[in-house]
């Protein structure tokens, strides 16, 4: 199936397996889930959301320090 991925400016159509959640989108893209919110469609989701065809996923990365 396939979905569109945003990272800061960057979109890109990526075909996955069915039935993959957030967490394992993030692992397949190498990103830690610590560093990141993601949205689905607009909307703030947890890492066990389920990823369906034709979803958006924007993938915020979070700044954090001292």
């Amino acid at each position: 199936m396939k979905i569109t991925v945003t990272i800061g400016d960057q979109n890109e159509v990526k075909e996955i397996s069915n039935s993959i959640t957030i967490k394992d989108l993030l692992k397949i893209l190498e990103i830690p889930s610590e560093t990141v919110v993601v949205k689905k469609n607009e909307y703030i989701v947890i890492n066990e959301e389920i990823v369906e065809e034709g979803d958006n996923i924007e993938i915020i990365k979070v700044i954090f320090g001292g």
